[in-house]
């Protein structure tokens, strides 16, 4: 086994070019998840998606992430993180090629299903050199803002540059251009970054605990997109949910008695991280689903072109970006607790202004106060949340602590997104003002979801200070 060496930790003002790499690699990450949606109906029309069988061409990559999150970190770990950067890269770059080249309805839905297992080695890689490159304190903050913006940022220019493409080249294009950027990640990232050096043998790989968790979580996440269309009650999602509860209970006996767990325990005596971990799955509930519902109010319900789309997510990109660089500065004077606390709030405030300016006449201005709010509280929390996440972790953990956060991430999209779709159908008859009560319904939730957190935030600090008031 191998694994990559810990680099000296970069400390001074200068970020430098491997951050700019890791930077573009959350940029990929980013848009392959958003830049699909205004290609959608184009790709239907072409390949013959049904009406029932086209939300596959985003849940493929969803599921294919959202499963095999935690495997990949754990080899990123074990294996080496540049070896597992690279290789991501290359993933990325060739299933982009097939995709945009693919003639079928099966071959598209698959190569979206490989994207994602990019997804899910190349998330940890990165955050795990970052994490290790530089060193803890406002060298390592001023690299998640950095990469942090460009992650958070992806999802919204996603939706303009895919707009862009489609308008001009179809479809195809929003798969192409990832082939250049990607083939230039993996190239950057062997030449920057450290060479991976061998482990000892001792740190051998739990094939069996891998195995297992990759396929209950995969099936969970499975679930948690397919119910939503197939229904809750059925006797397919109950069996589909005790599947991924028994896998679970077998991983969770696997890892007892493993010499070399996939998940080691002292990672679950960090109450930091499993703090972290519940914070991104209630972010990923909450921010990551606001985009779904504002594409639909925008295309859905006020007939906006993909570009017009995409024109409307730029001015909450820049904000997402300028509050990602804000967070770390604010994790530097404030920490990175009372940073996502006012990264929640905000993002609250920012809902509850927008539920009532979501309007019949479809007017841009009136959103605005609401997306600026909602955008910098996504900025903020964003980069807290990961600045929380690797606190205190060390370097020869981070792949696998980067994974448990950003598997949570992931579930807590799939599942939060199912909940409010599912609530926004309660109250939606047909197209016109149903669409809009439901829609602000979706809305009023995540302000809902994002108290939630702020009152989380809250509660765990209570716990962590003594009676003098003095942190623990």
């Amino acid at each position: 086994m191998s694994v990559t060496k810990s680099p000296v930790a970069v400390t001074g003002p200068r970020l430098g070019a491997p951050l700019l790499a890791l930077a573009a690699a959350q940029l990929v990450i980013a848009l392959d998840f958003s830049i699909v949606y205004v290609a959608l109906p184009g790709i239907r029309s072409a390949l013959g998606f049904s009406a029932q069988d086209l939300q596959w061409v985003v849940s493929a990559y969803v599921v294919a992430t959202g499963g095999l999150l935690l495997l990949g970190g754990r080899a990123t770990d074990l294996l080496g993180r540049r070896r597992m950067f690279v290789l991501a890269a290359l993933l990325y770059a060739v299933s982009s090629l097939v995709g945009g080249l693919s003639e079928s309805a099966g071959t598209l839905v698959a190569v979206r299903a490989v994207q994602g297992l990019g997804g899910a080695l190349l998330f940890p890689a990165t955050l795990s050199l970052i994490n290790t490159v530089y060193a803890e304190g406002p060298a390592r903050n001023r690299a998640l803002a950095v990469w942090g913006a460009a992650g958070a940022g992806g999802l919204c220019f996603g939706s303009l540059l895919g707009g862009a493409l489609v308008q001009m080249f179809g479809w195809q294009a929003v798969f192409f251009v990832n082939v250049p950027l990607a083939g230039a990640i993996a190239l950057a990232g062997y030449l920057l970054f450290p060479a991976d050096v061998r482990r000892p043998a001792r740190d051998g790989f739990d094939v069996l605990g891998a195995l297992t968790a990759t396929a209950g979580i995969t099936l969970l996440v499975f679930v948690l997109v397919r119910a939503p269309e197939t229904g809750w009650r059925t006797r397919e999602t109950a069996l589909l949910v005790l599947t991924a509860l028994a896998l679970t209970a077998i991983f969770v006996v696997v890892e007892s008695r493993s010499r070399a767990p996939l998940v080691p325990p002292r990672l679950f005596a960090r109450r930091g991280l499993l703090g972290a971990m519940a914070l991104t799955a209630l972010y990923g509930a909450t921010f990551s689903s606001m985009p779904y519902f504002l594409t639909l109010y925008f295309q859905t319900l006020h007939r906006y072109t993909a570009f017009a789309t995409g024109l409307a997510f730029l001015v909450p990109a820049v904000v997402v970006a300028l509050g990602a660089r804000l967070g770390a500065k604010a994790v530097s004077r404030f920490g990175p607790h009372r940073t996502l606390l006012g990264g929640m709030l905000a993002g609250a405030a920012g809902a509850l202004a927008l539920g009532p300016a979501l309007a019949d006449s479809g007017s841009y201005p009136p959103l605005l106060p609401g997306l600026l709010l909602l955008s910098l509280g996504q900025g903020i929390g964003w980069t807290a949340m990961w600045i929380a996440a690797a606190a205190g972790v060390a370097p020869d953990d981070q792949g696998i602590a980067s994974g448990l956060a950003s598997t949570t991430l992931q579930a807590g999209g799939a599942l939060g997104l199912a909940v409010l779709v599912a609530s926004a159908n309660s109250v939606t008859g047909s197209a016109g003002a149903g669409l809009l009560d439901g829609i602000r319904t979706a809305v009023h939730l995540i302000a809902a979801g994002l108290c939630c957190g702020a009152l989380m935030i809250l509660a765990r600090r209570r716990t962590h200070t003594s009676p003098t008031g003095q942190a623990r």
